[in-house]
Formats: structure tokens, sequence, C-alpha cells
């Protein structure tokens, strides 16, 4: 059973509260300082912990998170449950003040007002996803369960031992709440996290809340194949495409009505979000969702470049330039970037570059390829544009494969990224761009149809 507890599309009037960058970080520093690893794994924790970078968006536009709107509009739905929170360091209100925070003192205040006999409200765990309660461990590295030695409280792992919430996590817990940021890719795992969390909710019997956050490339334009079965994985659940175009509260409505989970669910949307409107249009502070994304502009180069990278290229990952470009060894950057702006492609321009990569399978090796300068946010689209980048590379290194070597039995990282192997086989065959593309939208169109029901925005 799905809830959506709409509040309208009407703009917030409240002010954006203008944060010096010094008190962004004094805001994190508070909350992170205390956190050490204790539960199942055997590593020793730093004294003190950095604070978690962010970048102030301009205060164009205030839309309300929905932690804002669950704690302004509906405390009500809190009131005596003891609530585990899936969370990281994305989950903070417009001041940066983390959800943690906020519902310890929700806590404190309920505590005064309930009698010694009633059960007041209480964060009782927290969870996290890949990357950990901060987002500071690397893409695929295992995260242990820890220990908050400020408030005592167990934050249970779900990208380690297990990536859902078992029985004995749940224990004691009356609701959980969800509230992460998410990129807009389905190649991202927080959107699974959430799925199996309400598929945990479910079987124990539990209401689940996600609380919504913008979809940082927009709610409008959606490309890329609809995952095919065989290729589902913790980096693609369900038959989605690329980029959906869905926030995160609209993803769980989706997920729990068209794909099964049927778990006792609760929307609780943002106030003031347009479905036009990129993360710097929020008037919101942007935190680093993972290491390698940490700018509100990343994102929008993730579905593509991110997919060219499983393809074995270099696309700037652990740099300051994450997924803004394409390299390898081979390759003559200029006739390539002529190539591909020729092509004239919305929203962005190619420039020849030369890197030489600090790791990886090319680390130390002269890399040749293209940087992407995006001109138009709403125009580009990353995902075709990958496509165009992987046939022109061919095209011009038809000698050449750079696709990584699969062991027998294992599966193509891209093609998992990708959805399928439709595309990978299509590019190795000499298909045109424009046909590849083609032949994912029959399927996209279908997608398109079921999603109109469950937009909220």
């Amino acid at each position: 059973m799905a809830t959506s507890l709409r509040t309208g599309k009407r703009l917030a009037t409240i002010g954006f509260l203008t944060v010096e960058f010094l008190a962004l970080f004094t805001l994190f520093t508070l909350w992170t300082s205390g956190l050490a690893i204790a539960a199942d794994a055997p590593e020793t924790a730093p004294a003190s912990l950095p604070a978690l970078p962010a970048t102030a968006a301009p205060p164009s536009t205030h839309v309300k998170p929905g932690i804002e709107v669950l704690l302004e509009k509906h405390l009500g739905l809190l009131e005596g449950k003891r609530i585990g929170l899936v969370t990281n360091q994305t989950g903070v209100n417009s001041q940066l003040i983390h959800d943690a925070d906020l519902l310890r003192q929700v806590e404190r205040q309920m505590e005064k007002q309930v009698d010694n006999q009633a059960e007041s409200t209480r964060l009782a765990a927290l969870f996290a996803p890949e990357h950990g309660l901060r987002g500071d461990r690397p893409a695929g590295e295992y995260v242990p369960s820890y220990i908050d030695p400020q408030t005592k409280l167990p934050v249970y792992s779900l990208y380690g031992k297990t990536r859902k919430p078992t029985p004995e996590m749940l224990a004691g817990i009356d609701l959980l709440l969800i509230d992460l940021q998410d990129v807009g890719a389905r190649a991202y795992t927080y959107i699974s996290t959430m799925a199996n969390v309400m598929m945990a909710a479910r079987e124990n019997h539990l209401p689940v809340m996600v609380l919504d956050r913008p979809n940082p490339i927009g709610g409008v334009a959606v490309e890329g194949p609809v995952l095919e079965d065989d290729f589902r994985s913790f980096i693609g659940m369900y038959p989605i495409p690329v980029r959906h175009g869905m926030t995160i509260g609209e993803l769980a409505g989706l997920f729990n009505k068209e794909f099964g989970i049927d778990a006792d669910l609760t929307v609780i949307p943002m106030e003031g979000w347009r479905r036009e409107m990129f993360f710097a249009d929020t008037g919101l502070p942007w935190v680093a969702t993972s290491p390698n994304i940490p700018k509100m502009e990343t994102p929008i180069f993730y579905p593509g470049a991110g997919l060219i990278g499983e393809a074995g290229f270099v696309e700037g990952a652990g740099t300051d330039q994450p997924f803004e470009y394409v390299a390898a060894p081979g390759i003559d950057g200029s006739a390539l970037a002529e190539s591909l702006n020729g092509r004239g492609l919305a929203g962005v321009r190619f420039k020849p570059i030369s890197v030489v990569p600090a790791r990886g399978g090319y680390a130390g090796k002269t890399s040749g390829g293209v940087q992407l300068e995006i001109s138009d946010t709403r125009a580009f689209r990353p995902v075709e544009t990958a496509v165009y980048i992987l046939t022109a590379i061919r095209d011009q290194n038809p000698d050449r494969s750079y696709w990584p070597r699969v062991a027998p039995g294992a599966r193509n990282m891209f093609d998992l990224a990708m959805g399928t192997d439709a595309v990978r086989l299509a590019i190795q065959r000499g298909e045109k761009p424009e046909t590849i593309i083609a032949a994912w939208q029959e399927k996209l169109s279908d997608f398109m149809a079921v999603r109109a029901r469950y937009l909220i925005y």
C-alpha cells in the first residue's frame, strides 16, 4: 500500500538562508567528528573525521526537501515511533543539519511533552548504503558496521555482510525512514538499497517512509535502454532506463507497485521542486553523494562517461574532473574531437586532450581523447552521446579493441551498466549510432507510459 503526502506544486515562499562556507563545514564536523568503526570489521577509526565538502547553489529558488516537509507539516507521523534511519552524508536539511541531529532534536522535544507512560519518538538505529555513512569509501568497497560513540546508536552497513536489513537489525524498530540523494541514473546503488529496505520492511511488517529529494539532472529527459531481466544486478534491479528522469520518491512508488514489493510505503514529497529543475536551480546546498560525484555538475556527466568507463576507457574517475572526459592510448584526440563536433550533438562540444592516468589499466601511459564541454545541460543527452563517442572511436581505430576481457562465466560490466548486451554487440558489428539509439526507443516509450503513473510533480 502506497501513500503520497502531496503538498502541492507551489514554490516555497520562505527565503533561502545564505550560509557562509566555513559554517557549512562546521555543521557537518559537529555530527561526524565522533563516529568510530566498531561492530563487524577489525578497523581502527581515526581520532577525528574530516568535515564533508559541500558547495552552495545560487539562492534563486529554495526547494524544501522531504525531511523539512516531514518535520514542519507531518511530525505526527513520527509520534511514538522508534525510527531506523537509512541515510548517509546527503541526508541533511537546507541548513546542512543532518537528519540524525534533527530527529534527536525531535526526540528531546517529544520527551518533554509525553507522560511517563507514553512511548516518545526515538531514533533507534542508522543504516548506511554503499560508500558508508560519510560517503568517503570508494565504489564497491566493503562497508563495515559502525557504532556512534556519542549517541551509542548502531550504524548497520547495507553494503557489507548483507545488502538488506536483517530481522535482527530491525528488532525494536517501528518505522524505517529513507533519506538518500540519488543522481538520476539507474547504475547508482542507492536506489537498489532503497528497494532492499522496502522489501525488508514488508517482510518484517514495518511501515517505510521515503523523504523525497531532487533529481539533480532534472525530471524531464529520459534516455537509454530499459534494463533486461538477464542483466539484473545491484546496479540495476528493475526494468528502468539508464537515465530515468524520476525522483527517489517517485521511484519508490514505481518499485513498490509495478515490481511487486508491496510495502506499507509513504512518500513525503518536496515543496517547490519542478521537473525542469537541475540541482543548481533548487537553492539547496550540494553534498558530494560519493567520492566520484563531488560537484552538483557531475551527475549530468555520469550516465554517459560512466558507461564508457566500463568499456575500457579512462573517464576521469578519481580526478577533479570525474566523468568529464574519455581517453585511452592510441586515440587521436584532435581527430576524435573533429569527428564528434561535426555531428552537431545538442548541448555539448568536444575538446581534444592528452592525459597520463595515475591509476587503472592505463596508469602512466599517455592517452588521447576528448573532454566534454556542456553548453546546455537541458539539451545534452549523456547516454546517446556515449554511443556517438564509442562508435567514433571504433571507426577511427578499426583494428584495436578497448573492450575489457571478461572471464568465462563473468558478466560484462558495460552490459550490466547499460542493462543489455545489445548496445555493445551493435557497436562491435559496426552499426551506426543512430541505428543503435533507435533500437531502444520502443521499450523506452513503453516505460514512459508506466512512469507517468508515478510522477508526483
